[in-house]
């Protein structure tokens, strides 16, 4: 009896130490993390710059910059490339490029715009003229589209001089297009053909028409006004001194002639009285 007593005894300290292992064997909770400070909100990003679609043009040909492969790849430019090919803009343009820094930008029409010009105006220009029309689509510096709102107008291309009557291209930037005004033509920059920060590409939907080769031509200054009442005034003056002239020396004849018969007169007077006396 005494033997099963400590026997039970026995097996309940066992399962008591068996106990307080377990418990001591788990890890202890790791401590809560102190919190931190609140992070500063994020500032809203600043707005997107001006992008316009367009046609999307592949990388650039390794090598010199040309023009007109870049509108070749963009495809829709044929027109262009042929009237830039058969002037000597071309060759101004890759100059412009690889000798200086300014950079370039053009404003390509499509074939749509030039169809959509009346019949026969290209083929009223000679060589020269469609020289200075393509000239007019091409501004000898860089101006990327962010830049637009600050240029000063007119803007000077390559075609020359930018008065009123000649070649002016003014352009005015909103916040989600660009607009171009010759004085004959109004359109809008469609989409960016090609930009890498020396040349911009970007296409429109007409041809721009320069002031100077389609515009009505300024008015004649009016010609200086005439004097012909003082000029008139002048010939009496120089005519009256001849004419005081001519009287004198008629008047001085006269009195020659007159003193000559008095004489004349004397004498024979003289001469009947010696005769008579003699007698």
């Amino acid at each position: 009896m005494m033997m099963k007593q400590i026997f039970s005894s026995f097996t309940l300290m066992l399962v008591f130490l068996l106990h307080c292992t377990k418990i001591l064997a788990q890890p202890a909770a790791a401590p809560a993390q102190p919190a931190g400070p609140i992070a500063a909100p994020t500032p809203p990003s600043p707005p997107a710059p001006l992008v316009l679609p367009g046609p999307a043009a592949g990388p650039a040909p390794s090598g010199p910059t040309n023009v007109t492969k870049i509108l070749e790849k963009a495809g829709g430019f044929t027109l262009f490339i042929r009237l830039l090919k058969s002037t000597t803009v071309t060759d101004q343009i890759e100059k412009q490029l690889n000798d200086t820094n300014s950079g370039m930008t053009i404003f390509a029409p499509t074939d749509d715009a030039f169809s959509g010009l009346s019949s026969g105006t290209l083929n009223s220009l000679n060589d020269g003229q469609k020289e200075s029309l393509m000239q007019f689509h091409v501004v000898p510096s860089y101006i990327p589209l962010s830049q637009f709102q600050t240029v000063s107008n007119p803007i000077r291309t390559i075609a020359g001089d930018n008065s009123r009557y000649a070649y002016p291209l003014n352009v005015t930037s909103y916040p989600n297009s660009v607009n171009i005004s010759t004085g004959i033509t109004n359109t809008s920059v469609s989409g960016t053909v090609y930009t890498d920060g020396q040349l911009a590409i970007y296409q429109v939907n007409r041809v721009l028409l320069p002031w100077n080769l389609f515009g009505a031509k300024p008015p004649a200054p009016a010609p200086a006004p005439g004097k012909p009442e003082k000029q008139n005034a002048g010939a009496v003056e120089n005519d009256s001194p001849d004419r005081d002239d001519d009287d004198k020396t008629n008047a001085s004849g006269a009195v020659s002639l007159k003193a000559m018969q008095n004489v004349v007169f004397i004498w024979a007077t003289a001469v009947v009285s010696a005769a008579i006396f003699s007698l």
